[in-house]
């Protein structure tokens, strides 16, 4: 299914101008060879969902694929907390271990590791290729079951500041308008720069778009 995923994002993204070509992968046989297709093919940027998924992220079937990710300092979308439901390998603990065995990996944490924003945020001090993407952080829809602890709001500036904190959205699949994100972020007054920053220039460095 991972590799028909990608056959398909990678046509979209072929015909879709400012698209970022995106794939998938499974621990599986044969995962390996259907990465290196989509990144020859122009994979720029990998997702991943392990509640969705239900896999384990430091399966060994998965080693040579982080590294190869690591390697070519392709990002990865990871939902790896346990919102809304924990499932068998959400929390910081799995995908810490893969960390543990490829630090260089380029990793970005969706919705901030909610709700155990905690455990993710120290992974975010502890590798300094580990971003966090703000996804519903901080929405009235969010912040009535797993709001951002105020104690993290320091290390939340200083990681947007760092390049490390990424405008996420889930668009159009989120239950209230765009803009909410977007004013939910605004709320935690932060700073106009760090709102330009985590808006735009932090993920447009990552992926290294033009600015045009």
């Amino acid at each position: 299914m991972a590799a028909d995923l990608n056959d398909w994002t990678l046509s979209f993204a072929d015909r879709t101008p400012d698209c970022i070509p995106s794939m998938t992968f499974y621990p599986e046989t044969g995962v390996l060879s259907y990465v290196d297709d989509a990144i020859a093919r122009g994979a720029r940027i990998a997702k991943l969902h392990l509640q969705v998924g239900g896999f384990d992220p430091a399966d060994a079937r998965l080693d040579d694929v982080w590294a190869r990710l690591a390697d070519a300092g392709m990002p990865v979308v990871v939902h790896a907390g346990s919102g809304p439901v924990k499932a068998g390998y959400t929390g910081p603990a799995p995908f810490g271990a893969v960390l543990r065995r490829h630090p260089r990996l380029v990793a970005v944490i969706a919705h901030c590791g909610a709700p155990e924003y905690d455990g993710f945020f120290a992974l975010a001090r502890a590798y300094p290729r580990v971003c966090l993407d703000t996804t519903m952080v901080g929405t009235n829809f969010f912040n009535a079951m797993a709001p951002l602890p105020d104690a993290l709001l320091p290390d939340f500036r200083e990681l947007g500041r760092d390049g490390r904190v990424l405008l996420g959205s889930d668009f159009p699949n989120i239950p209230y308008p765009y803009a909410d994100q977007l004013t939910a972020l605004a709320r935690f007054d932060l700073g106009d720069d760090w709102l330009r920053a985590v808006c735009w220039n932090n993920a447009a460095a990552l992926l290294d778009l033009d600015p045009a």
